[in-house]
Formats: structure tokens, sequence, C-alpha cells
């Protein structure tokens, strides 16, 4: 991978097992900072736990990771600094969990795209394109790929850069 200028936002989009963590996993490393995995899924069965697990041995014993489905815009005031680079991973499962909470997903979702500009650090957004394949069969399916759009939309207006992997490319587009 080539040596990039980190930058103070940005969103990471591709498919599953795309290859888009790993790529901001590395953005985040390069960065020189201290770098900090906020972590929105939750493991709420075994292939779960395993894939958590799997993934913490994968990033290894340098990255601080915070934990928090539900409150991300509070836990990235309160941890934001300028000597730290944030990624969080993903914002998809943020919404699946705001979808499950009382929680008003419109607003949650203006709320973090207006703070982006006032956090103190880098931050990376990782989530998963899901508008690309066959209309859901259900409703439930159908809302959450409609509000991953919305966010993703307004995300990637508000962040400075925007980058889609597939196949483990990734490609610039903002």
């Amino acid at each position: 991978m080539t040596e990039r200028q980190i930058s103070s936002s940005t969103l990471v989009l591709g498919g599953a097992r795309s290859g888009k963590s790993a790529f901001a996993e590395q953005l985040a490393i390069e960065s020189n900072l201290t770098p900090v995995y906020l972590a929105t899924g939750q493991a709420f069965d075994s292939e779960m736990e395993k894939r958590i697990a799997k993934h913490q041995i994968d990033r290894g014993t340098h990255w601080h990771t915070i934990e928090e489905p539900i409150e991300l815009l509070e836990t990235l005031q309160t941890e934001s600094r300028h000597d730290r680079v944030i990624l969080v991973d993903c914002l998809t499962l943020w919404v699946s969990n705001l979808m499950m909470s009382d929680k008003n997903l419109e607003t949650e979702f203006r709320s973090l795209s207006a703070s982006v500009s006032t956090l103190k650090g880098p931050i990376i957004f990782v989530s998963n394109e899901v508008g690309q394949g066959i209309v859901p069969d259900n409703a439930m399916a159908r809302e959450f790929r409609d509000y991953a759009g919305r966010l993703h939309q307004l995300i990637a207006s508000t962040v400075e850069s925007v980058y889609f992997v597939t196949a483990g490319l990734s490609q610039k587009l903002k």
C-alpha cells in the first residue's frame, strides 16, 4: 500500500469481505497517531464472539479498543484527541443497533454528521455498502438498506475523503 496523508475525516465503504476494514486500519496505522478502534458490534451469539476475537487478534495489541454500540457521537466527543486516530467499525452495525433501540435515527445521523468537523483528531468511518444488491424481500431489511444509504450520503458529504473498496483494492471517490 502506498503512503497517504491521513485526512481529518474519512469514510471507507465496501461490501462484505471487500477488504474495507483492513484498508481503514492501514490508513490509521499510516497516520503515526495512536490508533483507537471504536467497535459498534455486539456479540449476541458465539459466532459473533469468535468474529470479534479474531478481529482483535488480527489488529494486535497496539490498538486501544472501545466497544460502544449506540452512543457513537458521545464516545467520539469524549475520546477524540489530536494524538489519536479513531476508526469506527462499522456504521452499518450502528444503524442496526439504533433500529433496535428507541433512538431517532435521522436525528442521530444529523448529529453525527454535524459533529465530524468538531472532533479534535482524525476519524475513519467504515461501513458496508448495502444498496448495490437486490431489493430486500421484507420491510425491515428495506428500511435498514434505506437508512444505511441515507447515512452514507450524509457522512460522504461531510467528510474530507471517501474510499470504495472492492476485492482489497481501494478507489478514492472524494
